[in-house]
């Protein structure tokens, strides 16, 4: 099996964060796109993936059913980890993830399989309840961001927030939906990943 990925990494890098992406999307997502671009410029190296085959991608389309197999794509997250910490190029950076929709609940169920491994998680209007038992081992601290306008999913961040034992914050994006394509929205998301990798991964914990 074969996964098609795009690796960019900067001079000095801090560390790499893994892209999971969310339910139909794929590493051409304009929006993980931009907030990719927006923390190798922080100085991070950005993977972003197809965590399903082409043809995986095509049954998925009609069917819809593998973009919600949590446990299948929780495995692939983890052998992509493992692919990182093994690579000659990114084998000695901290590892983290950037997950959005469903994709956020395979980061946190990989982050509970590998907590030596991954040093923070942020999540972009993501499905950590489905990430069910493994929220209350997850160790990484994570982020949760969230639009104001997108309700539903905002009320599952908050329960999945209260089970969750590590270091964790909910941030909500006003008057952003879902997809976070309101002016300005995006921006936040980034700006605010950004802040979380550095703070998490440049000095292996927090900055007093």
């Amino acid at each position: 099996m074969t996964l098609e990925g795009n690796l960019n990494i900067p001079a000095q890098a801090q560390g790499v964060i893994l892209f999971a992406h969310g339910s139909g999307s794929s590493r051409h997502s304009p929006r993980n796109q931009f907030v990719a671009h927006v923390l190798y410029d922080a100085g991070f190296a950005t993977l972003l993936i197809d965590l399903l085959t082409l043809q995986e991608e095509a049954k998925d389309r009609s069917t819809g059913y593998l973009r919600f197999n949590i446990d299948l794509l929780s495995k692939r997250v983890i052998a992509v980890t493992n692919w990182l910490t093994q690579h000659e190029a990114t084998r000695t950076f901290k590892v983290a993830y950037f997950g959005a929709s469903t994709g956020a609940a395979a980061a946190l169920v990989a982050a509970a399989e590998m907590p030596q491994v991954i040093g923070a998680v942020v999540s972009r209007g993501g499905r950590p309840d489905l990430a069910h038992t493994s929220l209350p081992l997850v160790q990484a601290p994570t982020l949760l961001i969230v639009g104001s306008l997108d309700r539903e999913v905002l009320k599952l961040n908050n329960i999945a927030a209260a089970i969750l034992q590590c270091e964790k914050r909910v941030e909500v994006v006003g008057g952003a939906t879902h997809l976070f394509e309101e002016p300005g929205a995006l921006e936040q998301v980034a700006q605010l990943a950004s802040e979380w990798f550095t703070r998490y991964l440049s000095t292996g914990g927090p900055r007093e």
